[in-house]
């Protein structure tokens, strides 16, 4: 059974080294992981190739992770950032990127999908990052709500500091114009 409040505790105790919480680790999160990857890639063989790139990609990062912040937005937004990077080398960005939910009723995770909705779901949050490209809202994320430093946004998601600040400021203008525009009489 998946204990995601657990999360941040286990990836502590892999971080010091026990190869035990590491495994419960991965056991528990490659469900959540999967459901991610399927609401953005439509190729189940690409499925699977994206969720082993992922846990690689969180292996390699693994010291980036600060256990006093939730697991799941660090472990999704390495998910977004692979599941996008091997849609354009597949050039399939945009024939196979999913944006309509109820196409993925056809192959549900049902334990995931429980997961993942019951996470935030409806937020104001939520809703002001929808606006935002997949590769600006994982930066904003990072960057404002994990409080990663810009070098290691840069390295967790294998840009460099530059594009970071890129990203983050048109981000943010992005942001700032939509706040202006929801709220004009």
């Amino acid at each position: 059974m998946s204990d995601e409040a657990a999360w941040p505790a286990l990836m502590a105790a892999a971080q010091g080294g026990d190869p035990q919480a590491y495994r419960r680790l991965l056991k528990e999160i490659i469900p959540v992981v999967r459901a991610l990857v399927r609401r953005r890639v439509y190729d189940p063989a690409l499925v699977e190739d994206v969720i082993q790139d992922v846990l690689l990609a969180a292996h390699r990062v693994r010291h980036t992770y600060d256990p006093s912040c939730p697991f799941l937005p660090w472990i999704g937004a390495i998910t977004a950032a692979r599941s996008i990077d091997a849609l354009r080398r597949h050039g399939r960005a945009r024939r196979r990127e999913i944006n309509d939910d109820s196409a993925m009723q056809s192959q549900p995770d049902e334990r995931a999908a429980r997961q993942i909705d019951g996470i935030g779901a409806g937020s104001e949050l939520d809703q002001l990052l929808g606006v935002l490209p997949a590769r600006q809202r994982q930066v904003v994320e990072m960057v404002k709500l994990h409080e990663m430093s810009l070098e290691e946004a840069a390295q967790a998601s294998h840009l460099s500091v530059s594009a970071i600040k890129a990203l983050l400021h048109r981000a943010l203008g992005r942001l700032r114009s939509q706040g202006r525009t929801d709220h004009e009489p």
